[in-house]
């Protein structure tokens, strides 16, 4: 089950060391992240772990197969 379509691309993120939670539903108003627009639904937040500062491709199309929510490229065919 893939999620709603926000945009076909992805959004460039800089992160510090710790946890995020990936939207997959694309309900969330705080994209690419989760802000609980899930619930009541079958959609669960991926879990994105982060152990240094980083810059990750986050995928803004819900399509990607990456278990992380990192662009796989799945947006040019959305």
């Amino acid at each position: 089950m893939k999620g709603k379509v926000v945009e076909k691309m992805f959004k460039a993120v800089d992160l510090q060391p710790g946890t995020y939670f990936w939207c997959s539903c694309g309900e969330s108003k705080k994209q690419p992240f989760c802000d609980g627009s899930h619930s009541g639904s079958k959609f669960q937040p991926r879990k994105v772990e982060v152990k240094e500062a980083t810059r990750l491709k986050m995928c803004l199309c819900k399509q990607t197969s990456s278990p992380n929510g990192t662009c796989d490229g799945s947006h040019n065919s959305a």
